[in-house]
Formats: structure tokens, C-alpha cells, sequence
């Protein structure tokens, strides 16, 4: 009860669900993801890279891995273990959230192999493993937003798996997925099936936007001789990631709109909300609640890194900010674009180099949990 006045609570109030983009064994059996969903953290999301983090920095999973190659598991089976084990702690933790919000929140999300990213079979295949393998309803399968996602999100949707559509970057991106889940949904109206209990997310990335665009900026002013437009490239830095965001939430609700959506609507279908995502700041020259305080917004999510946790509750902003300034936003756009930033190349570069990441994270581990075997 101590939380109940605190930040993220008041910004639950406004219609953004406070998630945490972390976990971790000692997080779990320390008490402290417990801590922060009593002070309002309402959802959890994972990756490759938090996970590589998590087993390659500490001794706490040792034990459990030599346990598990003496039991004849192998590489991929010990990565599945240690994965889902936390995930489905982590769900238990969450379960009274999801049961308060009737399965609005309360989710821990898991992603597919970084390798299916491409592979509608496999994406589907290793969803149903992990989906069945966890056993808990307030699980959403991670899937990267690619060109060849939609495919398996209409799939997944359709079976009934929650899905949370990952590394989204541009509207166009945005749109495929978005129109993906309502197919998914209809779908399996068709087949006679209950919706209202299917949920999804649209995670939008953040904070790699401005570090593309600003870097993008700096080589344009440094070509640039007139003082003038020097100034006015220079004014856009810091500003493109949260006008991408603030259209897609515009795209959002045209999308969910009771003309687009009402069928499903009335049958109990949940819209897909947009979820911010990578919304840690990297340049130290801005705030550090920069993409939670400008993105505030109902049946939204911003999933937050530790330290964005813990400097948004000490000194973050509350307001609606996702709907402000829409008449600049635009124009900012304009201007990136006029002064030679393609925005939609840097949204496709950037995504390509998020799944690299991933995939690197993973493949790291991978090498990580090796070692650990012995």
C-alpha cells in the first residue's frame, strides 16, 4: 500500500501500462520484481540480450545447468529451460495482475529463436513449444515484425497464443502487423472461438531511431555552410523518435476505430496496444525520462529498462504528452526529410541491425551456456 500514490501507479491511472524490460534469477528469487509490481509494474518483458546478460553475469543458473547436462539435455534444451523457468516464475508473480485486469495486463513475454526471424513455420512451431512449455496464460510470445511475420502472427492469434510483435520501427511496419492481428482475430471468430481473452502488443522501438537520425543530422550540419539551416538541422535533434512514435499512435487509432474494428470489438476483441520499447536514453545530453514523459498516452505500454525505472519514479513527468504538439510533428518530419534523413531507410536499416543483435545476444549465450556445461 506504501506505492499506491507513487509514479507508476499514477501513470497506470492515465492509461499507460508500466512494464519492465528485465529479468533475471535474482531478481526473482530476491524479491525484487515482486517489489516493483508492488509499485506498479504491471507487465515484464524479455530478449536474447537480457537474457545473455542475465546468465553470463552471474553464477546463480550453474548449478541448474551441470544439473540439467547430466540429465542429457542438450545446448538448445538447457537454453529452453533456463528460459521459460524464469518466464513462467516471473508469470506467477504477475498473476494477480492479470487477473485484477481481466487479462488486460499481468504478461511476461518470451521471444522466438532470434534464427526463425524469417521462417513463418518455424516462428509458429517454436511458439505453440514455448507457448504449451510455460502452461500460463499471461505469456505473449515475442515475434520480430519482419516482412514475413504477419504470416505467423495471423497464425498465432488465431490459435488463441498472445502475442507481443517485436523491433518495429516505421508506420509502414506498424501497419502489416496491426492489420495481421485483427486477421488473426476474425479468423478465429470464424472458427467459433472466444477473443476476448487474446491479447497483443506492437512494440515500437525508440531510442535507436534518434541515435540513427542524429547521427544522420551530424553529418548534414557538417556539411552545411549556412548558419541558418545549421541551426534549424541541429533543432531536430532529439525530436524524430517521439514524432514517429506520436503518428503511429495516430495510425493506431484509425486502425481501431469502431469502422475497422467494431466487428471484433462486439465479440470481446481486445485492440493491439502500441508498446514503446528501447526507451532507455543513450544520449547522455538528453533527459533520462525523455521517452517516457513525451509518450504518455491511453491503451499504450512502455516497457522500461531498470535505470529508466527508477529515474522516471524519482523525477519523471506526468501528463498526457503522446497527443501534444502533433501540428510540429509533422512539420519535424518534413524537415528531416527536406534536409536529407529518409527516415523509412533508417527504419528498415535499423530494424535489420536490431535482429543482428538479437541474434548475436544469442548466439553469445549459446557460447555462455557451453562454457557453463563443462
Amino acid at each position: 500500500m506504501e506505492y499506491k500514490n507513487g509514479k507508476l501507479r499514477k501513470l497506470y491511472q492515465m492509461g499507460q501500462s508500466p512494464w519492465y524490460d528485465n529479468i533475471d534469477r535474482r531478481l526473482i528469487d530476491g524479491g525484487e520484481l515482486k517489489s516493483l509490481i508492488d509499485r506498479g509494474i504491471v507487465g515484464v518483458t524479455s530478449n536474447p540480450t537480457i537474457f545473455e546478460k542475465a546468465v553470463g553475469s552471474s553464477d546463480i543458473y550453474d548449478d541448474k545447468i551441470r544439473r540439467l547436462k547430466d540429465a542429457g539435455k542438450d545446448l538448445y534444451a538447457i537454453y529452453d529451460e533456463l528460459t521459460t523457468d524464469d518466464v513462467r516464475d516471473a508469470a506467477a508473480l504477475l498473476a494477480g495482475v492479470y487477473e485484477t485486469t481481466q487479462g488486460v495486463d499481468g504478461y511476461v513475454s518470451i521471444e522466438v529463436l532470434p534464427e526463425y526471424a524469417h521462417d513463418a513455420y518455424k516462428t509458429i512451431e517454436y511458439a505453440r513449444h514455448i507457448f504449451k512449455k510455460i502452461g500460463r496464460q499471461n505469456i505473449m510470445i515475442k515475434v520480430p515484425g519482419t516482412a514475413s511475420s504477419p504470416d505467423a502472427i495471423r497464425a498465432l492469434i488465431a490459435e488463441g497464443i498472445n502475442v507481443n510483435v517485436t523491433l518495429l520501427f516505421s508506420q509502414e511496419q506498424y501497419e502489416l502487423i496491426a492489420q495481421a492481428y485483427q486477421d488473426g482475430l476474425r479468423d478465429r471468430i470464424r472458427m467459433g472461438e472466444d477473443v476476448s481473452r487474446v491479447a497483443s502488443v506492437a512494440s515500437v522501438f525508440v531510442s535507436r531511431i534518434d541515435s540513427k537520425v542524429d547521427s544522420l543530422l551530424d553529418v548534414i550540419m557538417a556539411r552545411e555552410m549556412d548558419l541558418g539551416r545549421k541551426d534549424a538541422i541541429r533543432d531536430l535533434k532529439g525530436k524524430i523518435a517521439i514524432a514517429n512514435c506520436k503518428l503511429i499512435y495516430q495510425r493506431f487509432k484509425q486502425l481501431f476505430s469502431d469502422d475497422r474494428f467494431g466487428d471484433i470489438k462486439t465479440r470481446g476483441g481486445r485492440v493491439q496496444r502500441p508498446l514503446w520499447a528501447s526507451t532507455s536514453t543513450k544520449n547522455p545530453a538528453y533527459s533520462d525520462c525523455l521517452y517516457v514523459d513525451n509518450l504518455i498516452g491511453p491503451q499504450t505500454v512502455n516497457t522500461m529498462p531498470h535505470q529508466t525505472v527508477l529515474a522516471y519514479e524519482d523525477h519523471g513527468r506526468l501528463g498526457l504528452s503522446l497527443e501534444s504538439e502533433l501540428e510540429e510533428v509533422v512539420v519535424w518530419l518534413a524537415k528531416v526529410a527536406q534536409f536529407g534523413a529518409n527516415l523509412d531507410a533508417v527504419c528498415r536499416d535499423t530494424q535489420v541491425e536490431g535482429l543482428k543483435a538479437f541474434e548475436n545476444s544469442f548466439r553469445s549465450l549459446l557460447d555462455t551456456l557451453k562454457k557453463k556445461m563443462g
